[in-house]
């Protein structure tokens, strides 16, 4: 037999979505060149990843 579905109060849909948010992206400082850049990305400006350049760099 089928069974109505009980409602969710908003308490625990809140608590349930608790961890569904979007965190805040984190930057590191370039060793090298003393640019922000995200983790493990190519720094843009620079043009290296990992030490090694990669790209030619970026002119301003």
């Amino acid at each position: 037999m089928a069974v109505p579905k009980s409602k969710v109060t908003k308490s625990r849909r809140g608590m349930r979505r608790s961890h569904d948010r979007l965190d805040a992206a984190s930057f590191v400082e370039d060793k090298q060149s003393g640019n922000l850049r995200r983790n493990h990305h190519i720094d843009l400006k620079a043009g290296t990843y990992g030490g090694r350049q990669v790209l030619a760099p970026q002119e301003d």
